[in-house]
Protein backbone atom coordinates (compact mmCIF):
# COMPACT_ATOMS: atom_id res chain seq x y z
CA UNK A 1 0.00 0.00 0.00
CA UNK A 2 1.00 3.49 -0.69
CA UNK A 3 2.35 5.86 2.37
CA UNK A 4 0.54 8.68 1.29
CA UNK A 5 -3.66 8.48 1.25
CA UNK A 6 -3.87 10.34 -2.35
CA UNK A 7 -1.25 7.94 -3.94
CA UNK A 8 -2.10 4.61 -6.28
CA UNK A 9 -5.36 3.68 -7.72
CA UNK A 10 -7.93 5.55 -6.03
CA UNK A 11 -11.59 4.64 -7.20
CA UNK A 12 -14.19 7.87 -7.16
CA UNK A 13 -17.03 5.47 -6.72
CA UNK A 14 -19.64 5.09 -7.83
CA UNK A 15 -23.58 4.89 -5.47
CA UNK A 16 -25.69 2.42 -5.68
CA UNK A 17 -29.57 3.50 -5.96
CA UNK A 18 -32.38 1.20 -5.76
CA UNK A 19 -35.92 2.06 -5.65
CA UNK A 20 -37.84 1.62 -2.53
CA UNK A 21 -41.40 0.54 -1.97
CA UNK A 22 -44.07 2.88 -2.55
CA UNK A 23 -41.38 5.89 -3.59
CA UNK A 24 -40.19 6.65 -7.01
CA UNK A 25 -37.05 8.30 -5.55
CA UNK A 26 -33.65 6.26 -5.74
CA UNK A 27 -32.48 5.41 -1.94
CA UNK A 28 -28.35 5.00 -1.45
CA UNK A 29 -27.99 1.41 -1.06
CA UNK A 30 -24.96 1.84 1.43
CA UNK A 31 -25.15 -1.93 2.20
CA UNK A 32 -24.31 -2.34 -1.11
CA UNK A 33 -21.72 0.49 -1.02
CA UNK A 34 -19.81 -0.92 1.42
CA UNK A 35 -19.71 -4.28 -0.41
CA UNK A 36 -18.35 -2.30 -3.34
CA UNK A 37 -15.75 -0.45 -1.44
CA UNK A 38 -14.54 -3.82 -0.13
CA UNK A 39 -14.36 -5.20 -3.17
CA UNK A 40 -12.19 -2.95 -4.79
CA UNK A 41 -9.94 -3.70 -1.98
CA UNK A 42 -9.87 -6.88 -3.04
CA UNK A 43 -9.18 -6.62 -6.14
CA UNK A 44 -6.03 -4.67 -6.01
CA UNK A 45 -7.07 -0.86 -6.05
CA UNK A 46 -5.82 1.55 -3.13
CA UNK A 47 -8.61 3.52 -1.98
CA UNK A 48 -11.83 5.04 -3.11
CA UNK A 49 -12.93 8.47 -3.32
CA UNK A 50 -16.68 8.71 -2.14
CA UNK A 51 -18.49 11.64 -3.10
CA UNK A 52 -17.01 12.87 -5.94
CA UNK A 53 -19.21 13.78 -9.40
CA UNK A 54 -19.10 10.07 -9.69
CA UNK A 55 -20.63 9.08 -6.82
CA UNK A 56 -23.53 11.52 -7.79
CA UNK A 57 -22.84 14.10 -4.53
CA UNK A 58 -24.45 17.03 -6.09
CA UNK A 59 -28.11 14.87 -5.62
CA UNK A 60 -27.61 14.05 -2.01
CA UNK A 61 -28.99 15.20 0.86
CA UNK A 62 -26.34 16.07 3.72
CA UNK A 63 -27.29 13.04 5.89
CA UNK A 64 -27.07 10.70 2.78
CA UNK A 65 -23.52 12.63 2.14
CA UNK A 66 -22.55 12.23 5.40
CA UNK A 67 -23.36 8.47 5.70
CA UNK A 68 -21.32 7.98 2.53
CA UNK A 69 -18.26 8.52 4.01
CA UNK A 70 -18.62 6.85 7.10
CA UNK A 71 -19.98 3.80 4.92
CA UNK A 72 -16.85 3.65 2.85
CA UNK A 73 -14.49 4.49 6.21
CA UNK A 74 -16.25 1.21 7.90
CA UNK A 75 -16.04 -0.79 4.81
CA UNK A 76 -12.11 0.23 3.81
CA UNK A 77 -9.64 -2.17 5.50
CA UNK A 78 -6.30 -1.56 6.99
CA UNK A 79 -4.04 0.35 4.56
CA UNK A 80 -6.71 1.28 1.59
CA UNK A 81 -7.69 4.90 1.85
CA UNK A 82 -10.59 6.78 1.93
CA UNK A 83 -10.34 10.29 0.31
CA UNK A 84 -13.48 11.92 0.31
CA UNK A 85 -14.81 14.64 -2.23
CA UNK A 86 -15.96 17.91 -0.27
CA UNK A 87 -17.15 19.77 -2.89
CA UNK A 88 -19.61 22.70 -2.15
CA UNK A 89 -20.66 25.86 -3.50
CA UNK A 90 -18.10 27.79 -1.52
CA UNK A 91 -15.53 27.53 2.00
CA UNK A 92 -18.12 27.44 5.02
CA UNK A 93 -20.13 24.39 3.32
CA UNK A 94 -16.44 22.21 2.34
CA UNK A 95 -14.76 23.29 5.70
CA UNK A 96 -17.99 21.74 6.85
CA UNK A 97 -17.55 18.26 4.83
CA UNK A 98 -13.76 18.75 5.57
CA UNK A 99 -13.99 18.78 9.21
CA UNK A 100 -17.11 15.50 9.00
CA UNK A 101 -14.26 13.69 7.15
CA UNK A 102 -11.83 14.22 9.51
CA UNK A 103 -14.17 13.29 12.31
CA UNK A 104 -14.63 9.91 10.11
CA UNK A 105 -11.25 8.97 9.86
CA UNK A 106 -10.39 10.17 6.60
CA UNK A 107 -6.90 10.71 5.25
CA UNK A 108 -6.94 13.66 3.15
CA UNK A 109 -9.38 15.36 1.05
CA UNK A 110 -10.55 16.51 -2.49
CA UNK A 111 -10.79 19.78 -3.27
CA UNK A 112 -13.17 21.71 -6.64
CA UNK A 113 -12.69 25.51 -6.63
CA UNK A 114 -16.07 26.92 -5.26
CA UNK A 115 -18.56 26.15 -8.35
CA UNK A 116 -21.46 28.74 -7.06
CA UNK A 117 -20.03 31.02 -10.26
CA UNK A 118 -16.78 31.66 -11.98
CA UNK A 119 -14.07 32.15 -9.29
CA UNK A 120 -11.36 34.29 -9.51
CA UNK A 121 -7.77 33.68 -8.33
CA UNK A 122 -7.98 35.59 -4.71
CA UNK A 123 -11.56 33.67 -4.31
CA UNK A 124 -9.97 30.40 -4.84
CA UNK A 125 -6.54 31.21 -2.81
CA UNK A 126 -9.46 32.06 -0.44
CA UNK A 127 -11.19 28.76 -0.69
CA UNK A 128 -8.36 26.71 -0.38
CA UNK A 129 -6.72 28.61 2.75
CA UNK A 130 -10.31 28.36 5.08
CA UNK A 131 -10.31 24.45 3.60
CA UNK A 132 -6.46 23.86 4.88
CA UNK A 133 -7.38 24.64 7.86
CA UNK A 134 -9.54 22.32 9.32
CA UNK A 135 -5.98 19.76 9.07
CA UNK A 136 -6.68 17.16 6.34
CA UNK A 137 -4.14 17.00 3.31
CA UNK A 138 -5.97 18.77 0.55
CA UNK A 139 -5.74 17.67 -3.24
CA UNK A 140 -7.15 19.79 -5.34
CA UNK A 141 -9.06 18.78 -8.21
CA UNK A 142 -8.96 20.63 -11.50
CA UNK A 143 -12.10 20.31 -13.39
CA UNK A 144 -12.07 23.47 -15.91
CA UNK A 145 -14.99 22.36 -17.93
CA UNK A 146 -17.01 21.85 -14.71
CA UNK A 147 -16.28 24.78 -12.31
CA UNK A 148 -15.57 27.29 -15.47
CA UNK A 149 -12.39 27.65 -12.90
CA UNK A 150 -8.90 26.43 -14.60
CA UNK A 151 -6.15 26.07 -11.66
CA UNK A 152 -3.21 26.56 -13.96
CA UNK A 153 0.38 25.41 -12.99
CA UNK A 154 1.11 28.84 -11.84
CA UNK A 155 -1.70 28.89 -9.84
CA UNK A 156 -1.47 25.01 -8.45
CA UNK A 157 2.24 26.40 -7.22
CA UNK A 158 1.07 29.27 -5.23
CA UNK A 159 -1.49 27.12 -3.34
CA UNK A 160 1.03 24.58 -2.64
CA UNK A 161 4.28 27.17 -1.92
CA UNK A 162 1.78 28.02 0.94
CA UNK A 163 1.23 24.55 2.11
CA UNK A 164 -2.74 24.37 1.07
CA UNK A 165 -2.46 21.49 -1.08
CA UNK A 166 -0.06 18.46 -1.30
CA UNK A 167 -1.47 17.41 -4.37
CA UNK A 168 -4.00 18.18 -7.67
CA UNK A 169 -6.60 15.86 -9.53
CA UNK A 170 -5.69 17.18 -13.00
CA UNK A 171 -8.36 16.39 -15.36
CA UNK A 172 -7.80 19.32 -18.16
CA UNK A 173 -6.72 16.19 -20.04
CA UNK A 174 -3.74 18.15 -21.08
CA UNK A 175 -0.90 16.16 -20.35
CA UNK A 176 1.39 19.30 -20.77
CA UNK A 177 0.43 20.06 -17.51
CA UNK A 178 2.01 17.77 -15.65
CA UNK A 179 5.55 18.56 -16.94
CA UNK A 180 4.70 22.72 -16.22
CA UNK A 181 3.53 22.50 -12.92
CA UNK A 182 6.54 20.17 -11.92
CA UNK A 183 9.06 22.34 -12.78
CA UNK A 184 7.22 25.18 -10.54
CA UNK A 185 5.95 22.73 -8.03
CA UNK A 186 8.73 20.03 -7.33
CA UNK A 187 6.87 18.16 -4.63
CA UNK A 188 3.55 18.73 -5.60
CA UNK A 189 1.81 15.25 -6.67
CA UNK A 190 0.26 15.42 -9.92
CA UNK A 191 -2.56 12.61 -9.81
CA UNK A 192 -4.43 11.23 -13.54
CA UNK A 193 -7.36 12.37 -13.42
CA UNK A 194 -8.92 11.42 -16.29
CA UNK A 195 -9.32 8.14 -17.35
CA UNK A 196 -8.14 8.70 -21.13
CA UNK A 197 -4.30 9.62 -20.24
CA UNK A 198 -3.84 7.46 -17.68
CA UNK A 199 -0.74 6.17 -19.21
CA UNK A 200 0.18 9.12 -20.74
CA UNK A 201 0.33 10.72 -16.79
CA UNK A 202 1.96 7.46 -15.71
CA UNK A 203 4.68 7.54 -17.76
CA UNK A 204 5.11 11.09 -16.69
CA UNK A 205 5.55 9.82 -13.66
CA UNK A 206 2.22 10.80 -11.42
CA UNK A 207 2.29 8.74 -8.31
CA UNK A 208 -1.97 8.22 -8.31
CA UNK A 209 -4.93 7.61 -10.63
CA UNK A 210 -7.98 8.91 -9.63
CA UNK A 211 -10.02 6.41 -11.63
CA UNK A 212 -13.73 6.15 -12.95
CA UNK A 213 -13.28 2.65 -14.77
CA UNK A 214 -11.90 0.46 -11.83
CA UNK A 215 -15.53 0.41 -10.85
CA UNK A 216 -16.02 -1.78 -13.84
CA UNK A 217 -12.62 -3.49 -13.90
CA UNK A 218 -10.10 -2.78 -11.25
CA UNK A 219 -7.72 -5.47 -12.03
CA UNK A 220 -7.45 -4.77 -15.53
CA UNK A 221 -6.75 -1.52 -14.45
CA UNK A 222 -4.41 -2.16 -11.76
CA UNK A 223 -2.69 -3.62 -13.95
CA UNK A 224 -2.50 -0.95 -16.36
CA UNK A 225 -1.56 1.51 -13.68
CA UNK A 226 1.18 -0.59 -12.73
CA UNK A 227 2.62 -1.26 -15.99
CA UNK A 228 2.62 2.31 -17.29
CA UNK A 229 4.44 3.66 -13.57
CA UNK A 230 7.34 0.58 -14.29
CA UNK A 231 7.76 1.74 -18.02
CA UNK A 232 6.71 -1.53 -18.97
CA UNK A 233 5.01 -0.40 -22.49
CA UNK A 234 5.25 -3.90 -24.09
CA UNK A 235 2.44 -4.99 -21.20
CA UNK A 236 0.73 -1.55 -20.99
CA UNK A 237 0.20 -0.47 -24.41
CA UNK A 238 -2.11 -3.50 -25.42
CA UNK A 239 -4.17 -3.22 -22.84
CA UNK A 240 -4.46 0.52 -22.84
CA UNK A 241 -5.33 0.34 -26.49
CA UNK A 242 -8.29 -2.13 -25.63
CA UNK A 243 -9.24 -0.14 -22.43
CA UNK A 244 -9.71 3.19 -24.24
CA UNK A 245 -12.86 3.36 -26.13
CA UNK A 246 -14.16 2.81 -22.41
CA UNK A 247 -11.60 5.03 -20.61
CA UNK A 248 -12.60 7.89 -23.12
CA UNK A 249 -16.62 8.14 -21.37
CA UNK A 250 -15.10 9.21 -18.03
CA UNK A 251 -14.44 12.68 -19.95
CA UNK A 252 -18.19 12.48 -21.52
CA UNK A 253 -21.05 14.14 -20.27
CA UNK A 254 -23.01 10.53 -19.28
CA UNK A 255 -19.61 9.41 -17.59
CA UNK A 256 -21.46 7.99 -14.29
CA UNK A 257 -24.06 6.16 -16.65
CA UNK A 258 -21.14 4.68 -18.69
CA UNK A 259 -19.81 3.65 -16.10
CA UNK A 260 -22.88 2.16 -14.06
CA UNK A 261 -23.71 0.33 -17.38
CA UNK A 262 -20.43 -0.91 -17.73
CA UNK A 263 -20.61 -2.32 -13.78
CA UNK A 264 -23.87 -3.89 -14.75
CA UNK A 265 -22.57 -5.64 -17.61
CA UNK A 266 -19.51 -7.07 -15.49
CA UNK A 267 -21.68 -8.24 -12.82
CA UNK A 268 -21.19 -5.48 -10.39
CA UNK A 269 -24.39 -3.34 -9.46
CA UNK A 270 -24.15 0.26 -11.48
CA UNK A 271 -28.28 0.83 -11.59
CA UNK A 272 -29.68 4.15 -12.44
CA UNK A 273 -28.80 7.55 -11.73
CA UNK A 274 -30.75 10.27 -9.88
CA UNK A 275 -32.26 12.95 -11.91
CA UNK A 276 -31.35 15.65 -13.99
CA UNK A 277 -29.20 12.69 -14.98
CA UNK A 278 -31.20 10.54 -17.50
CA UNK A 279 -30.32 7.07 -19.21
CA UNK A 280 -28.23 6.59 -22.16
CA UNK A 281 -29.40 7.13 -25.88
CA UNK A 282 -29.48 3.33 -27.17
CA UNK A 283 -26.70 4.25 -29.74
CA UNK A 284 -24.82 5.11 -26.20
CA UNK A 285 -25.46 2.24 -24.52
CA UNK A 286 -24.87 -0.32 -27.56
CA UNK A 287 -21.37 2.00 -27.84
CA UNK A 288 -20.72 0.99 -23.89
CA UNK A 289 -21.82 -2.80 -24.83
CA UNK A 290 -19.72 -3.37 -27.28
CA UNK A 291 -16.76 -1.89 -25.67
CA UNK A 292 -17.56 -4.02 -22.27
CA UNK A 293 -17.88 -7.45 -24.60
CA UNK A 294 -14.90 -7.64 -26.25
CA UNK A 295 -12.56 -6.94 -23.23
CA UNK A 296 -15.10 -9.73 -21.99
CA UNK A 297 -14.15 -12.04 -25.20
CA UNK A 298 -10.28 -11.05 -24.59
CA UNK A 299 -10.58 -12.19 -20.68
CA UNK A 300 -9.90 -8.79 -19.47
CA UNK A 301 -12.50 -9.28 -16.55
CA UNK A 302 -12.39 -8.70 -12.50
CA UNK A 303 -12.35 -12.27 -10.88
CA UNK A 304 -15.77 -11.88 -9.97
CA UNK A 305 -18.03 -15.01 -9.23
CA UNK A 306 -20.86 -13.42 -11.63
CA UNK A 307 -17.95 -13.85 -14.59
CA UNK A 308 -16.36 -17.59 -13.70
CA UNK A 309 -12.85 -18.11 -12.69
CA UNK A 310 -10.04 -15.27 -14.06
CA UNK A 311 -8.27 -16.61 -17.12
CA UNK A 312 -4.69 -17.49 -16.34
CA UNK A 313 -3.22 -15.82 -18.93
CA UNK A 314 -3.96 -12.76 -21.06
CA UNK A 315 -4.45 -9.23 -20.71
CA UNK A 316 -6.46 -9.59 -17.46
Amino acid sequence: MSTKPWHGVLVATALPLRKTSGSEKLAVDYEGYAGHVAWLAANGCDGVVPNGSLGEYQTLTPQERARVVTTAIEAAPDGFSVMPGVAAYGADESVRWAEQAAEAGAGAVMLLPPNAYRADRRSVVDHYRRVAKVGLPVVAYNNPFDTKVDLVPELLAELHGEGLIVGVKEFSGDVRRSYRTIELAPELDVLCGSDDVVLELAIAGSPGWIAGYPNAVPRASVKLWEAARAGDLNAALPLYRVLHPLLRWDAKTEFVQAIKLSMDIAGRYGGPCRPPRVPLTPEQEAAVREAMEKLCSLGVQPPDPAWGPAPAEGLA
